[in-house]
């Protein structure tokens, strides 16, 4: 069987129908102009003709390297492949741009080697889910199809960044930042819930943010309808990232409602306004055991700019308790606007209990986070564990790209189940009986020689 013999530079540039062999000769002559000279062609590397060609605005960089490695399939239908911009949940993600309209688009592509019926059903139901959606602060879907046995779904292309880059370039956001920020997402997703979906997966790296200020809610391959069995999610596993899932999308999530969305997006205003995550540190078994049980520390000793007012509303977000919980993105809307005004008015209304973890003295905290970075969990593989039921505990304890970032990982998982209370439990007191018992002895024993000793020289006392 023959192999088939990689494609040069030149003939996959003009198989590509990117370049034509005129456009290559133009770059030829620039390079050699460039120099100061007229050398041979066979004296010009291919690094140096990509770099030209490049500089002139032929060709993309990522396109370049797909020629240099001999790749001529740079088209899905009428879209060119111009970047790579990141993975997404259910694929690789392109910028891309319409040969004929020349629009700058996003291209999310199903790979081939995961095209299962049931992943195609999946990234299909995406598809359908965002032509219903149509918002300023979502990320609008235009096109889809597939070219040849490759499914791709064409959306808006949004300059700029997502959340969580943004976060780790430029630090916490201030409160008024995060209320600019949070008031668009909150609008966009208030309309998709209106219109009957949950997004389910919202995080900082699904929330883009445009040079000129305005956020968009991407990644909407895991929304789900609303009061629907969410079939694709089989029942007892839960979809989502694990530094931002609700209690109830753990416990139930084919029973999930609107009120999940506002956690996760409290979550996510928590990871903003402090540069750290919820529930840094631990393995994914950990980070959800202390969504249903656990307090975040308060966010005040991490940002310490932030007001009263705003720390309690990421408070009314993050309530483990959905019937606790601000119900819906309009009464985040609602206690988000005060902070769109002139930086002298505030709420006025008085905190109502924050279940916030007080804040420790500075060297326990600065010890606890001095070995962590608080950023998402990067485990690319979840286990799967037993499935966890149990009662709901109180949440008042004490103590850019139109991606997902390849480091907060979606995923699949099943949930280990509490582990009971071990205060009485037979192996917890085998050391204390052990130390009892040689105790004991230490005691007995000389005791015993000691009798024995007197004894037997009262006897023989008696026997003189």
């Amino acid at each position: 069987m023959s192999t088939r013999k990689k494609l040069t530079f030149h003939e996959a540039a003009v198989a590509s129908g990117l370049l034509t062999p005129e456009q290559l000769s133009s770059a030829i002559s620039q390079l050699q102009s460039n120099r100061g000279s007229v050398l041979p062609e066979i004296a010009i590397t291919i690094d140096e003709l990509a770099a030209t060609i490049v500089d002139l605005g032929l060709l993309s960089r990522y396109q370049t390297d797909q020629l240099k490695a001999g790749r001529t399939k740079l088209n899905l239908g009428p879209y060119i492949i111009v970047d790579w911009i990141g993975q997404g949940g259910m694929g690789q993600v392109f910028k891309a741009r319409h040969n004929l309209m020349d629009r700058e688009v996003a291209v999310k592509v199903l790979p081939v080697s995961k095209s299962t019926p049931q992943a195609i059903e999946c990234f299909n139901r995406e598809i359908r889910t965002q032509a219903q959606l149509d918002h300023p602060n979502l990320v609008r879907a235009y096109d889809a199809g597939h070219d040849g046995n490759v499914y791709f779904l064409v959306t808006e292309y949004v300059p700029g960044t997502d959340l969580r880059q943004l976060v780790r370039r430029q630090g916490p956001l201030s409160d008024f930042q995060a209320a600019n920020v949070f008031i668009q997402a909150a609008r966009g997703l208030n309309d998709a819930h209106v219109k009957g979906f949950i997004h389910r997966d919202i995080k900082p790296g699904n929330l883009l943010v445009t040079p000129d200020g305005v956020t968009k809610v991407s990644d909407l391959g895991l929304v789900g309808w609303i009061n629907d069995e969410m079939r694709d999610a089989p029942r007892g596993r839960t979809v989502g990232t694990p530094d931002y899932l609700s209690p109830e999308l753990i416990r139930s999530p084919d029973k999930i409602t609107t009120t999940s969305d506002v956690y996760s997006l409290g979550c996510t205003m928590y990871y903003a306004v402090t540069g750290k995550v919820p529930f840094p540190g631990g393995g994914t078994s950990d980070k959800i055991r202390r969504h249903l049980e656990s307090v975040p520390w308060h966010p005040g000793r991490l940002n310490s700019e932030l007001s009263a007012e705003f720390i309690e509303v990421i408070a009314e977000m993050m309530e483990k308790q959905p019937t606790k919980r601000l119900q819906s993105m309009n009464d985040v809307i609602g206690k988000l606007e005060p902070w769109l005004t002139d930086d002298s008015i505030l709420p006025n209304n008085s905190p109502a209990g924050s279940p916030w973890i007080p804040p420790p003295p500075p060297n326990v905290v600065d010890s606890a986070l001095a070995n962590i970075d608080g950023t998402e969990d990067t485990s690319p593989e979840i286990p799967d564990v037993p499935s966890f039921d149990g009662d709901e505990p109180s949440s008042r304890l004490q103590a850019t790209d139109p991606v997902s970032s390849s480091e907060e990982e979606t995923v699949s998982l099943r949930i280990p189940p509490r582990q009971p209370s071990t205060a009485s439990h037979p192996s917890d007191s085998q050391p204390v009986l052990f130390k009892s018992l040689a105790i004991t002895l230490a005691i007995a024993i000389p005791l015993s020689i000691l009798v024995g000793v007197v004894g037997t020289l009262l006897v023989m006392a008696l026997l003189n």
